[in-house]
């Protein structure tokens, strides 16, 4: 427990969480234990693509701690500079920019394999975190 005790302190404040699979949470810390495990109220899912942003409502949510990468309390000033030089559009135009920008990706590193294999070099491990 000494571990997340520090966790305590952020009972009640309003934090972002990066996760391991590379989602932004946003929610209000309500709930720690002693494995870290945590609970958001009022969360959501924030996907970033270029300099556009959409929030996806989702709620109580409920964190496994071993997936949590980074942790820290939004600072409401800071936010509302950053969100000033952002565009928020409708989530379903987050999650098609995200779908295009997925794909690209994908034919890029699919483009890449083909150029290594030309060369005599199999290099599918160093790729495959980017697909």
């Amino acid at each position: 427990m000494e571990n997340t005790a520090h966790l305590l302190n952020e009972i009640d404040k309003k934090l972002m969480i990066l996760l391991r699979d590379g989602r932004t949470l946003i929610g209000y810390l309500r709930s720690v234990d002693q494995f870290a495990n945590l609970v958001l109220h009022r969360a959501i899912e924030r996907i970033h693509v270029n300099d556009k942003y959409g929030d996806m409502e989702r709620g109580v949510f409920i964190i496994r701690g071993e997936n949590v990468v980074l942790l820290g309390e939004i600072d409401r000033e800071k936010e509302e500079q950053l969100n000033s030089k952002l565009t928020q559009v409708s989530v379903e135009e987050i999650l098609d920019a995200q779908r295009r920008e997925i794909e690209s990706k994908q034919e890029k590193n699919a483009l890449l394999r083909q150029r290594l294999k030309q060369r005599g070099i199999n290099n599918n491990l160093m790729l495959e975190d980017n697909d």
